[in-house]
């Protein structure tokens, strides 16, 4: 097996935008084992995350999806790394990153470095963009690649 992946899937999503008690399940801090169940609903929990948050939910709009999947790119081809292929919904991001660093560095640095392109793009901008984590998998094999890439490509926005 080689010594790094042939590339991360890196998934984050918007601010607010997937909240504890959500509907769709969640992990937080004390229920984060590899295998355990995921949360389920819990509405009373997922009122008390809207109320605490300081800034508004982020929903992306068309504009801005088809600007993060031309930029990303961009931003990658900038730190010498290699963007396979994005796409972004409204309240999140998929992107095949080839890349030194480690997956958990490449999902933070581009989340700071896409927020910073958002930040100069758009005025009256959010405070924050992106939820905190995000999902990183490790792609060591063709197969895998080839599946992640079909995906995220069924999720794009703007066409090639």
């Amino acid at each position: 097996m080689p010594s790094e992946p042939l590339a991360y899937h890196v998934t984050f999503g918007t601010h607010g935008a997937h909240l504890h008690g959500d509907p769709r399940g969640s992990v937080d801090r004390e229920h984060n084992q590899l295998g355990e169940p995921i949360l389920g609903e819990d509405l009373p929990r997922r009122r008390r995350e809207a109320v605490r948050m300081a800034t508004a939910r982020v929903v992306l709009s068309p504009q801005q999806r088809a600007f993060i999947e031309v930029i990303v790119p961009v931003i990658c081809e900038r730190r010498q790394w290699t963007c396979h292929i994005v796409a972004a919904g409204a309240e999140h991001v998929h992107a095949l990153v080839s890349a030194p660093g480690g997956g958990a560095v490449v999902r933070r640095l581009l989340k700071r470095w896409l927020s910073q392109e958002l930040d100069r793009r758009w005025s009256g901008c959010p405070a924050e963009w992106w939820g905190d984590g995000g999902s990183v998998k490790w792609v060591w094999d063709r197969d895998y690649f080839r599946r992640a890439f079909d995906y995220i490509a069924q999720q794009r926005t703007t066409r090639d």
